[in-house]
């Protein structure tokens, strides 16, 4: 009885509300965010808010938003897509390509924004040009980078024959940035040691294999808890690298990527022609422009590791 009085009092409050205030609700837009958990999404969730800011957006009068984390588990980002659909939101951001696919699973209504490594060949889009679907964005080109990366590793390293391979079992990706690194190992003449992990949990045993092996350098798949990885890494003494910026912000030694910050506010300007009602078939999808050469001097000290002046003069950013 009581329950059933609130919930009468509640909606009388709410009938009561000024007219201005209800206008204020109704108008106002909801972006769902939808991120896996790895690697830290608040610089993405940071540069996304900023840019729909600097586009006239306001936070709390025409926008709000709702954020769905898989808090690193892959498996529970269904349950969180499925989530947002049913708050009806009027677009979902995903960040990463686990967060694309569960979210395309659930809705071919909701327009969906995406910021991920490939889409065409990870089969998110139709092609670059006409996505078609409800599916538009940016796309990092990672598994392209992460091949990159590996030229990185033997110009950084020039003794290293032997590089580890450390992919997402849990993130469709992990196929193309095989694909890239392993061609890219050929063509330099490494030998590569591929581990699969499944969980968190097996990352020091999986890196006690790799020094065991041993490997010279790990390269790094981004979706990965790059935190924990970084850390075995120096705790195994292994220089590892990663195509993504944010890798040498936690304590990885080299990074190759698009310039990440841009991507996230581009992600910004397609939310905003969705909420002004573009199609996200009708939007095509946008490469990278700029690219980030990133080095962790401080990391290479504690390793030992002398970075060539022939990087160190490219580098867009260094850490002392």
């Amino acid at each position: 009885m009581r329950r059933r009085e609130f919930i009468t009092l509640g909606a009388g409050a709410i009938a009561f509300l000024p007219l201005g205030v209800l206008a204020q609700q109704s108008s106002m837009r909801t972006i769902g965010v939808l991120v896996l958990g790895n690697p830290d999404p608040a610089p993405f969730i940071k540069g996304l808010r900023e840019e729909l800011r600097d586009l006239g957006y306001r936070e709390g009068q025409d926008i709000r938003f709702e954020v769905h984390s898989a808090g690193g588990k892959a498996a529970e980002l269904a349950v969180q897509a499925a989530q947002l659909v049913e708050r009806k939101v009027d677009v979902i951001v995903a960040y990463q390509t686990p967060a694309a696919t569960a979210a395309k699973k659930v809705t071919t209504d909701i327009p969906i924004v995406i910021q991920v490594a490939d889409p065409v060949e990870t089969g998110l889009i139709a092609s670059l040009d006409h996505p078609g679907g409800n599916l538009t964005g940016v796309s990092g080109a990672t598994a392209e980078l992460a091949g990159k990366t590996m030229e990185l590793i033997g110009e950084a390293l020039p003794s290293a024959k032997r590089v580890a391979i450390l992919a997402n079992a849990n993130d469709p990706f992990h196929v193309l940035f095989l694909k890239h690194t392993e061609a890219a190992a050929s063509s330099l003449k490494m030998e590569v040691e591929l581990i699969m992990v499944r969980s968190a949990g097996e990352l020091e045993s999986d890196f006690a294999e790799i020094a065991a092996w041993p490997a010279a350098a790990v390269l790094v798949q981004p979706s990965l808890p790059q935190k924990r990885v970084a850390d075995l890494a120096l705790k195994f003494r292994l220089p590892a690298a990663a195509p993504t910026s944010t890798f040498i912000k936690v304590g990885g030694l080299l990074s190759y990527s698009a310039d990440l910050s841009a991507l996230y506010r581009r992600c910004a300007d397609f939310v905003d022609k969705v909420l002004k009602g573009s199609r996200p078939a009708d939007l095509p999808v946008e490469l990278p422009t700029k690219f980030w050469l990133a080095v962790n001097n401080k990391t290479a000290k504690r390793l030992g590791v002398t970075i060539p002046s022939t990087i160190m003069s490219r580098a867009d950013e260094v850490i002392d």
